[in-house]
């Protein structure tokens, strides 16, 4: 069956048939691979649906996407889905991706059998259909086939949406496994998302909506709405702070909310990110507008935090990664995981000692609360004693060759042979012709002679102001 041109862009299914059409998938490795067998108790609301390589992760990103398309086909085709890429497509109306395939009911009389029908119901959504009968409007999702009741005396009216204003919601609503949702890239700004139909997310676990520039308030209204919730991306949409909410999504464990310019947590922070999300693990906040330490320091208010990312903000842009690291793990005392790497014990001891240290010097206004904290700990360091344990390079000393004696500056990683060749200008001597010793001023032995060629001069410990000898061999 072709599918209707929208003029407008493509609609979901036009995408889907083109896609996974048979001759996309010319050799099948195994047995049903990719193939879904779908119930024929109930007559096919396609024909194409038997010839559909249809897996249960479908990847529909970039691909011009406006609409959903005929929704008892969705119904049919995506009732095993459970996950769906829609990035970098051109939706522009959260119904229709809400609602894809939506079968609207109306009862101005409710009939007898009405616990019959509500048995075969998967979903009840409430949607308002015209104010003047809203009171009297019921809609119920069924499965993906639809029950014919016809026959009954109370005969029911069928009512479609109008498929131009209800996009995204038509889409969701009959995909009923769904587990993983990413929209990146849809026009959404400035869409409306009715809290009734924000139930069809429901069911999400994992949902994606960078670059959207959805607002704030609806990321609160999906997050009310969406009861097991672990997943939330939040990239790209120029959110510049957290406003006061009296949503709760408990089930929240992770959060990338990069790339936008957020500034701070707004005021009353503490009870805001206690509330809104209180079993959040990890958060990432790469490329935010944080510019304070004191913003930092917040994050101790998400009761659970395991894990925190936090790259390229302006506030860590003079310190060097040393003080970086260190003094974000002496600020966030929970972590175990920062910017991907494991805090261990020594790792987090050594941060908040090197954090007293560094604010050492700082007016006593200046200090910051987690300062007096760790002093109570630790009690009040002095500077760590600065020591040089790399090995020297030069040496300053003194070459004796008979009556002459000369100051050179030696090099200690070269070897016994290089320095006779160094030698040789200055004492006139070939390299075969001369034997060399090494003097240790401080030292009550005598002179040791240099004879391996091949041993470096860092080897003798040799030191500012101890002597060469060069005693030429006898002929």
């Amino acid at each position: 069956m072709e599918s209707p041109v929208c003029q407008d862009g493509r609609t979901f299914m036009e995408v889907i048939n083109e896609k996974y059409s048979p001759e996309n998938f010319p050799c099948r490795r195994g047995l049903g691979i990719g193939v879904v067998v779908l119930p024929t108790a109930c007559p096919q609301g396609s024909p194409m649906k038997d010839r559909l390589n249809l897996p249960s992760v479908l990847v529909l990103n970039g691909c011009g996407i406006t609409k959903a398309g005929d929704q008892s086909e969705i119904a049919a085709f995506c009732a095993h889905v459970m996950e769906l890429d829609l990035s970098h497509n051109n939706f522009q109306d959260w119904h229709e991706v809400l609602s894809l395939g939506l079968f609207i009911y109306s009862f101005s009389v409710f009939p007898e059998n009405t616990e019959m029908i509500k048995d075969r119901v998967m979903h009840v959504v409430i949607i308002a259909h015209g104010s003047h009968v809203a009171h009297e409007l019921r809609f119920f999702f069924f499965s993906p086939f639809f029950v014919s009741t016809q026959s009954s005396r109370n005969r029911k009216k069928t009512c479609h949406i109008d498929t131009t204003s209800f996009q995204i919601g038509k889409i969701v609503s009959n995909i009923p496994n769904l587990g993983f949702l990413n929209l990146s890239s849809n026009p959404l700004a400035g869409m409306t998302l009715e809290p009734q139909c924000a139930e069809a997310f429901s069911r999400v676990r994992r949902l994606v909506l960078n670059n959207t520039q959805v607002s704030w308030d609806t990321v609160m209204l999906l997050t009310r709405e969406i009861p097991e919730l672990e997943e939330l991306f939040l990239c790209l949409n120029e959110y510049s702070g957290v406003r006061a909410s009296s949503v709760v999504c408990p089930s929240l464990r992770l959060l990338h909310i990069t790339d936008n310019n957020l500034l701070d947590w707004g005021e009353d922070s503490k009870d805001i990110l206690q509330r809104l999300f209180p079993n959040l693990r990890s958060i990432n906040l790469h490329n935010s507008g944080l510019n304070r330490w004191e913003d930092i320091e917040k994050l101790n208010f998400f009761p659970k935090l395991e894990e925190v990312r936090l790259q390229g903000i302006p506030l860590l842009q003079t310190y060097t990664n040393k003080e970086r690291r260190s003094l974000m793990i002496a600020q966030l005392p929970s972590i175990s995981l920062l910017n991907g790497s494991l805090v261990t014990e020594s790792e987090r001891e050594d941060a908040e000692r090197f954090f007293i240290r560094y604010h050492l010097h700082c007016p006593e206004e200046e200090l910051p609360r987690r300062y007096h904290c760790l002093v109570n700990k630790y009690g009040k360091l002095e500077p760590l004693a600065e020591i040089d344990l790399r090995p020297r390079c030069h040496a300053q000393v003194e070459v004796h060759c008979e009556e002459k004696v000369e100051q050179l500056n030696i090099r200690l990683d070269q070897t016994v042979a290089e320095l006779k060749k160094q030698l040789t200008s200055v004492v006139q001597l070939s390299t075969n012709s001369m034997r060399l010793y090494y003097i240790d001023r401080n030292s009550a032995f005598g002179p040791d002679e240099l004879k391996y060629n091949t041993r470096a001069l860092h080897s003798y410990n040799i030191q500012d102001g101890d002597e060469i000898l060069v005693v030429p061999k006898s002929k």
